[in-house]
Formats: structure tokens, sequence, C-alpha cells
């Protein structure tokens, strides 16, 4: 293999790395992948059966949302593996130094959270603190209070 061939053949494999995969839901609620962010319609024919296309073919066609989901290869996106964690770009241009410093923080406060809603349900009786003195939750603000707490947990940790 000459040195050009291997430069292109480098080139092109750093190429495919840098693919865009996006994804878009159906009316059913399917997810469908994409390697491109061209327009993609999709209708209802007569008999009830669903369309797509890369151009509105049909006067009931309307334009999907595609929403940006990682960096990478359709054939990594397997139909049994679940959407990324966001839906958003919001970490699209992030540096791996930068993911592992967010991920550590996020694990942190799961981590915080999870021991706040165990002390929670280990206390004999739950209190919120005014002016230095202890006031006692009824039952009922004490299950609100786990109950939002637990949402907590389940938001950070997810």
């Amino acid at each position: 293999m000459t040195r050009l061939s291997a430069a292109i053949l480098g080139l092109m494999l750093c190429a495919a790395a840098d693919a865009d995969i996006w994804k878009w839901v159906d009316a059913q609620g399917n997810t469908h992948f994409v390697d491109s962010d061209r327009p993609i319609y999709t209708w209802v024919d007569e008999t009830g059966k669903i369309h797509y296309s890369d151009k509105p073919d049909h006067e009931n066609a309307v334009s999907v949302q595609l929403v940006w989901h990682s960096t990478g290869d359709l054939a990594e996106i397997g139909a049994d593996k679940p959407a990324a964690k966001r839906d958003d770009d919001q970490y699209r241009n992030e540096t791996a130094a930068d993911r592992a410093e967010r991920e550590m923080a996020e694990a942190y406060y799961c981590k915080r959270a999870q021991e706040v809603y165990d002390s929670y349900v280990k206390a004999p009786r739950l209190y919120r603190t005014v002016d230095g003195e202890r006031i006692y939750l009824s039952d009922e603000e004490a299950a609100q209070t786990l109950s939002e707490t637990k949402a907590r947990v389940d938001e950070l940790c997810n």
C-alpha cells in the first residue's frame, strides 16, 4: 500500500468516525435513526399505511423533527439499544475530559441525593428547622417530602 493510499484510507476512516446520527419519532412512537439531517416527510394514506420520503410526495406530508443523537455510525445503533440519555445536542461538542468531569459530577450528585433520601427513610420522624426549632412534619407532609426526594433521586440518577 502506498503512502498516498494509506493517507486516503485514513482520511476516509476519520470522516466515517465523525458522522452524525439523527433520530426522529413517528406518529406511532417508533424511534428511527438516520445518518443525514436531510428533511424527512411522513404521511398516512387512505388505507392507514404510513409512508416516509425525503420529498413531500403527498398533499398531507409533514416534515418530521430530526434531533441530533450522537456522533458515530448507524451500525452502532441497534434496534434493541436505548436512545441517548439526552435528546438535545447539549453535549455534542464535549471533549473526553469534559465528559469525564461531567459524569463524575453527575455520579456525585446522584450518590448524595440517594444518601439524603435514605436518611429520610431511616429517620424516626422528619422535621424542618425554623428559627432554630424543630417543627415535625405531619404524616402527609413527610410522605410528600419523601415522594419529592425520591423523584429528585430518580432525576439525578437516571
